[in-house]
């Protein structure tokens, strides 16, 4: 019933209460790079939060990346409920999207080229959507973990944008927000890396970019 109208957030009175404790274990580990999932992680490593649409092929999309990348994992992100279950994101009645978290080397891999992955494996132009998937849960966003991500991401955004305008596409729709404000909560253990080998390698990813590179700089474009 809540999709047969358009999608909607729910405000924090609207959404689910949710549960004191995670519905992840802590000793979860990566399925394919065999490192833990949840913190705390060796020093000198960043985590950053991008929400690309149904999150199982979005994860893939990082995991694959050459190196520096030293675990993923998904999760809810930007809404109400705490410690949200699938089924309840799914509802649209928590506010959450579906995220992945890239926990990553920046001496091996930066933050700019997370940024060229997250922008060109997805439509960040379709609001509430992302190809057939509809509902709140699918949502583009971004959270920086610090000034330096908020500023390398707002200036992506304002350069993509440039090159998606100049072949034909509509305005960006991502939501950009503090992960301080958006607390992530991880999903459930069966959603971690569930289109890797050993689970579904021939899974449902419905992840479809605009077509339009992604240059790696986060200089504004001009014009």
């Amino acid at each position: 019933m809540f999709f047969s109208r358009t999608p909607q957030l729910p405000t924090p009175e609207q959404a689910l209460k949710g549960r004191p404790t995670p519905v992840l274990q802590a000793t979860a580990r990566h399925t394919v790079l065999g490192t833990p999932l949840l913190g705390p992680y060796p020093e000198g490593l960043e985590v950053a939060d991008f929400g690309l649409g149904c999150f199982w092929g979005a994860e893939r999309k990082f995991w694959q990346l050459p190196a520096g990348v030293w675990t993923t994992l998904v999760g809810y992100q930007g809404g109400h409920t705490e410690n949200p279950a699938y089924e309840e994101v799914c509802s649209g009645l928590t506010g959450h999207t579906e995220v992945v978290r890239v926990v990553h080397d920046p001496k091996l891999i930066s933050y700019d080229r997370l940024l060229k992955t997250f922008w060109e494996s997805h439509n960040p132009t379709q609001g509430f959507r992302q190809g057939n998937d509809v509902g709140t849960q699918y949502r583009s966003a971004i959270y920086p973990h610090t000034p330096e991500q908020a500023a390398a991401a707002e200036a992506s955004r304002k350069t993509y944008q440039h090159l998606l305008t100049r072949s034909g596409h509509g305005p960006i729709t991502t939501e950009l927000l503090p992960a301080t404000d958006r607390p992530f909560y991880p999903a459930e253990a069966y959603h971690q890396q569930y289109l890797s080998g050993s689970k579904n390698p021939d899974g449902y990813c419905g992840l479809g970019g605009t077509g339009v590179s992604c240059p790696i700089g986060v200089a504004p474009a001009d014009g």
